[in-house]
């Protein structure tokens, strides 16, 4: 029961060294067994012992020695060799682990990549060549097998950057009844025919341009931003604090223009009219209709330092009576004249007839 019960791993190195492993602790528990080989086919065979052991905590787990014919046979005994615990016959042929492809060349042609290596010296009939590439934008590899010992493939960007990595392998069940592959060869990038250190180089670049662009765009948007801002706060600040207007300059056109026309300069200027119309208030008077009689009577109470002074057409109306307008002014004892009106000014008023 030993012989189906043991699971082992046996690999042939480009059929040049063979290794043979086994899971030593779950086999053997507390057991460190031995291990000999033979490539005889005799009757009376020579068995050898291992000569590199393969450990597994102070175990042996496994046996690495020369390959030295097609047919192996081995052996794993009790740790003193007087108990046979697991034997094997195989063709150590189907278990050839071929190794890296050597003097790998790529030949680009346009859009066209073809990629070769040295023939090995055996069995280049049960070997395939395998190419895989991918180029920033990919996130897995692109793969082609082709005979050994070249590959090519189409539809490559001149404009991009391509990884490639190759690899032989063994034909399966026809050669190998385990399905080994070689080693991958050292991954190369290439752009339009040009060997690079990496394709970051061409990455680089874009990164950079992304990077400046998207701090002119943060730039752009902050000054609109400040100027939006702006706009609103002036807004603001006009209609909580209006602006007082400077009458520095006010009465600057009175002597530029008009040569200091007042009157003039006041028919002309509309903010001057519209400033007297605000300043203004109309002095509280009282009309009254008197005979002349009354006139003449008041005339005769005035005092020594009241005059009165005539004013022409003053009024102009159908009441048979004249219009005597009394006024109640803040103003001094003095006489005036004007167009023909009488005016009588005391300390305190004035009477215009």
């Amino acid at each position: 029961g030993w012989e189906n019960a043991i699971s082992t791993t046996i690999i042939n190195f480009n059929n040049e060294m063979m290794q043979i492993t086994w899971a030593a602790r779950e086999l053997f528990p507390g057991e460190n067994v031995s291990f000999s080989y033979t490539f005889d086919e005799s009757k009376h065979k020579v068995w050898k012992p291992c000569p590199t052991y393969l450990l597994d905590q102070d175990y042996n787990s496994g046996c690495l020695f020369k390959t030295e014919g097609p047919t192996l046979a081995i052996s794993i005994r009790s740790n003193n060799g007087s108990k046979e615990l697991f034997s094997k016959r195989l063709k150590s042929d189907f278990y050839i682990k071929p190794s890296r492809p050597e003097n790998v060349t790529f030949f680009w042609n346009e859009d066209t990549v073809t990629v070769s290596c040295n023939k090995p010296e055996r069995a280049v009939k049960c070997l395939r060549l395998e190419l895989q590439y991918k180029s920033k934008f990919d996130k897995q590899w692109q793969s082609r097998t082709s005979k050994c010992c070249s590959v090519g493939e189409q539809g490559f960007d001149p404009r991009k950057c391509y990884s490639f990595r190759v690899r032989l392998k063994r034909l399966v069940p026809y050669c190998n009844v385990v399905n080994y592959s070689s080693d991958w060869e050292a991954e190369t990038f290439w752009m339009n025919g040009t060997l690079l250190d990496s394709c970051n180089d061409d990455i680089k670049p874009q990164s950079n341009t992304v990077i400046v662009l998207n701090c002119l765009l943060a730039v752009l948007l902050m000054m609109l931003i400040f100027l939006i801002l702006l706009c609103k706060w002036q807004r603001l600040q006009k209609s909580v604090m209006p602006s007082i207007p400077d009458p520095k300059h006010m009465f600057d056109d009175l002597f530029s223009d008009h040569n200091g026309n007042f009157q003039e300069w006041i028919d002309k200027t509309d903010y001057a009219v519209v400033q007297t119309k605000l300043e203004y208030e109309e002095p509280e008077c009282i009309t009254e209709a008197e005979s002349p009689q009354d006139d003449e009577k008041k005339s005769n109470k005035l005092g020594p330092q009241e005059k009165i002074f005539s004013f022409s057409g003053a009024a102009e109306n159908n009441d048979p009576k004249e219009a005597q307008i009394a006024c109640l002014m803040p103003m001094s004892n003095t006489i005036a004249s004007f167009a023909g009106f009488q005016i009588l000014m005391s300390d305190d008023m004035y009477v215009m007839l």
